[in-house]
């Protein structure tokens, strides 16, 4: 008996020797394998830092409040860029600066707010900027009422937690309407024939498509939020399915001489 034992001890000695040898050989294909990709000209993925929040929110709760946010940001960059090629606007809100408007604008957004002077909101306000008849304020009308609707698109909150649902439906149509605005800002025309707000230029002298792109990421994210709020339900259903039948039918089978010992008891 005692001999068996040592003949087994000394063949698996011998084995792990030759394996970690094998392994040592490959360590270095491993660890590159492992390595992250390096960022190209500093671009790097953006990554939210942890906050308490974070505990009491759900996957599809982080991939929505992402998504306002981001949309957010590219929306006060659409205005910061509408009011520069567009100066006169901003005088038109009473503002003493550019500045001075556009905090008045994300604080309506963010606090989800009536803008001061103005009795409409969401795509009413949307509608208001857009008629060629308006003699107020186009851009922050505008930007306002995109950040007011996307907004209430999203239950009128800006941060979702595990309590909180979505429409599936309200954030796909509020994708549309981004679209919609985007559309209707390159085509609407005063009664000169001149457009209602400058944005996008094409033409032999001057190529500037920066405002469609910024349209087009909001309508991507929102889309894509719509489309998995749609299927999360589903795939719930499924998930409980895969763990069920998963827990019954593949469950591993016994290798070692202790566990097959004690499965034939």
């Amino acid at each position: 008996m005692s001999g068996a034992f040592f003949m087994r001890a000394w063949t698996g000695a011998f084995g792990m020797k030759k394996y970690s040898r094998w392994f040592l050989a490959l360590m270095p294909f491993i660890c590159a394998g492992c390595k992250p990709t390096p960022p190209v000209n500093g671009h790097v993925v953006p990554e939210a830092k942890l906050s308490k929040g974070q505990l009491i929110q759900s996957d599809p709760n982080r991939m929505a409040n992402l998504e306002i946010r981001n949309n957010l940001d590219t929306l006060y960059l659409l205005m910061d860029k509408l009011y520069k090629r567009n100066p006169s606007e901003w005088k038109k809100s009473g503002a003493a600066s550019r500045e001075e408007a556009e905090a008045r604008v994300r604080n309506a957004v963010d606090q989800h707010t009536a803008l001061p002077g103005l009795t409409e909101r969401d795509t009413k306000a949307m509608q208001r900027a857009l008629d060629p008849n308006f003699k107020g304020d186009r851009v922050g009308t505008l930007i306002y009422g995109l950040g007011d609707m996307l907004i209430t698109a999203h239950g009128g909150k800006r941060v979702m937690y595990l309590i909180d649902g979505l429409d599936a439906q309200r954030v796909y149509n509020a994708a549309r309407n981004v679209e919609i605005a985007m559309w209707l800002l390159a085509q609407r025309k005063d009664s000169a024939g001149q457009p209602l707000l400058l944005s996008n230029a094409l033409s032999e002298r001057d190529q500037n498509l920066s405002y469609e792109r910024l349209f087009g990421s909001m309508i991507g994210r929102t889309d894509l939020v719509a489309e998995f709020t749609a299927e999360k339900y589903r795939r719930a259903v499924i998930d409980y399915g895969q763990s069920f039948f998963g827990g019954q039918f593949l469950q591993f089978l016994p290798v070692s001489e202790v566990a097959g010992a004690a499965s034939s008891l």
